[in-house]
C-alpha cells in the first residue's frame, strides 16, 4: 500500500483512501527513543512580524531547485467525502470535522507543496500557515497531542480499516519558537508505510514537513531558513 502523505490530525489517515499501489516505504524507520515533542517557550514571549498573506506563504515554499534531482510535484489531490471512524483514541475523534477529514489545518493564511523523490514511493510534503502566535501554537498542539496521547489506534475510511502507531520523537529544539515532531506507522492488508511529521513555530510562522523519515530530515532546515527569510 503507498500512503499518500497529509499532514493534519486525520488529514494524514483520510489521504490513505488513495490506495493506488501496494508499496511499503520504511526509509529511515530506525527511529529515536520517545520523549516529549514540545517545548515550554511562551508562544508570545518575543515579538514576531505580523501574519503573512497565503500568496506570501506561497512564494516560500520549497521548490525543485530548493530540493535537488530527483524530486518530482505532485498535483493536489481532491478532498475525501468519505465518512472517517476512529476506533481506540477519543480524543483524535473529538477532533472531527476538517480534522478529521481534510488536508490542511483550518489556518486563514496558508500554502502546501507534494513532492514524490526518485520515482519510488518516498515523498515529501510542507505545509505553511500564518496566524497569531498563540492560536498556531495552541492548534498544532491539540493535533499532535491527539495523535501522539494514543499509541495505537484504528481509523476506518470509506470503508477501509487501517491501523495506526503512533510515536513521540524528540523535537529539534535549537529550531524556531516551538517544535513538535512525531512518527507515525500505517498498517493495512499486510503492509505498513512509515510517515515522519515535525512542526516547527517561528512567530507568526508555522511550518510542517512530513513524509518519509530520512527526506524529512534532509529538508528541515533548508524549509525552515526559506519560511523565515525576510528578503
Amino acid at each position: 500500500m503507498r500512503v499518500r502523505v497529509a499532514t493534519t490530525a486525520l488529514g494524514i489517515t483520510a489521504a490513505l483512501l488513495a490506495l493506488p499501489a501496494c508499496s511499503t516505504d520504511t526509509t529511515g524507520a530506525k527511529h529515536q527513543t520517545p520523549s516529549s515533542a514540545r517545548t515550554n517557550k511562551p508562544a508570545d514571549a518575543v515579538q514576531k512580524p505580523a501574519s503573512l498573506s497565503s500568496a506570501a506563504l506561497e512564494s516560500r515554499l520549497l521548490d525543485q531547485s530548493d530540493l535537488g534531482s530527483g524530486y518530482l510535484p505532485e498535483p493536489e489531490r481532491p478532498a475525501q467525502h468519505d465518512d472517517v471512524t476512529v476506533i481506540g483514541c477519543p480524543a483524535l475523534r473529538e477532533l472531527g470535522g476538517n480534522a478529521a477529514t481534510g488536508g490542511t489545518l483550518s489556518f486563514p493564511h496558508k500554502a502546501k507543496a507534494d513532492f514524490t523523490y526518485g520515482g519510488s514511493s518516498s515523498e515529501i510534503s510542507e505545509e505553511l500557515y500564518s496566524d497569531s502566535a498563540k492560536k498556531l501554537s495552541d492548534g498544532v498542539a491539540q493535533i499532535f497531542d491527539a495523535m501522539t496521547g494514543c499509541p495505537t489506534y484504528q481509523v476506518v475510511a470509506g470503508g477501509t480499516p487501517v491501523d495506526v502507531a503512533s510515536q513521540k520523537l524528540p523535537a529539534p529544539h535549537d529550531l524556531g519558537d516551538e517544535q513538535w515532531s512525531q512518527l507515525l506507522t500505517f498498517s493495512t492488508g499486510g503492509r505498513s508505510t512509515v510517515v515522519k511529521q515535525t512542526a516547527v513555530r517561528d512567530g507568526s510562522l508555522l511550518l510542517i514537513v512530513s513524509g518519509s523519515p530520512a527526506l524529512v530530515d534532509r529538508h528541515l532546515n533548508k524549509a525552515l531558513a526559506k519560511v523565515t527569510a525576510t528578503s
